[in-house]
């Protein structure tokens, strides 16, 4: 019974360490963003990639509130995975410190830069007493000096840059598929498609354009820009990853036959 009161202890206090150097509440935070629809970051010669499974749970609700990709700045976009709550206070804290980069030096921040100011401010999380971890974990993407960079941020405080990665449900099997099709000399249309098939690849090989969403920053502008629906189905019918509610159709009329 003493050993379950002390396991319970380490379980529910953030600052503590258990015998074996974890912090709980960290990996719990860690599970939060599994349970998250996946989002996708892929880096290519031309710009950077961001893909996300915006699923929508019922027909009455609106798109448009359904925000998975984010703009920091011009240059640099986010997506998220976990939390939606805590993702869009790490999205304003971004915001906020890519303005005061402007305002104090005069040019805009540099992608890793901004990754670990955030990250410095998850980690607070992680060592003060009576808050909890952030539940969130993002994809950062944008171009610094005509140079595309790709990070990820962890519940931890922890930074990593990637060339191309999966947050999110069924990280595993997309990541195994990145691994496999991922080629540093593709251009950001191929980028764009070797996100959507990943993403099609744990979703039965077939998405709408209205149930994902596309973002990409490109070298030679240096902007962030998200596809439009037009956009996303060319991509997904040139693929041939398109949705058509066949197979909803042809179950329809099999309950009707019955």
């Amino acid at each position: 019974m003493q050993g379950q009161n002390q396991q319970q202890a380490y379980d529910r206090g953030i600052t503590i360490f258990s015998p074996d150097g974890r912090l709980y509440q960290v990996e719990y935070a860690r599970e939060a963003v599994k349970r998250g629809t996946a989002s996708i970051g892929v880096r290519t010669s031309d710009g950077v990639v961001l893909a996300v499974d915006k699923r929508i749970r019922s027909p009455l609700m609106e798109r448009s509130s359904v925000e998975k990709i984010h703009k920091a700045d011009d240059h640099i976009g986010i997506a998220s995975a976990g939390h939606v709550a805590d993702a869009r206070q790490l999205i304003d804290f971004a915001r906020r410190q890519a303005q005061v980069n402007q305002l104090r030096y005069g040019e805009p921040v540099g992608v890793e830069t901004l990754t670990k100011e955030i990250t410095d401010y998850i980690q607070q999380y992680t060592q003060v007493g009576g808050a909890r971890p952030f539940g969130v974990a993002l994809i950062i993407g944008g171009i610094v000096n005509g140079e595309p960079r790709l990070f990820e941020t962890d519940p931890s405080g922890t930074p990593y840059e990637w060339k191309a990665l999966a947050v999110g449900a069924d990280r595993g099997d997309i990541r195994d598929y990145l691994e496999e099709h991922y080629d540093e000399g593709m251009d950001l249309d191929e980028g764009v498609d070797l996100a959507l098939a990943a993403l099609a690849s744990v979703n039965d090989d077939e998405l709408s354009p209205e149930g994902i969403g596309v973002a990409t920053v490109d070298v030679e502008t240096e902007t962030f820009g998200q596809l439009t629906d037009e956009e996303k189905e060319a991509h997904l019918a040139e693929a041939d990853l398109l949705d058509t509610g066949e197979d909803a159709d042809d179950e329809a009329e099999d309950a009707t036959e019955e």
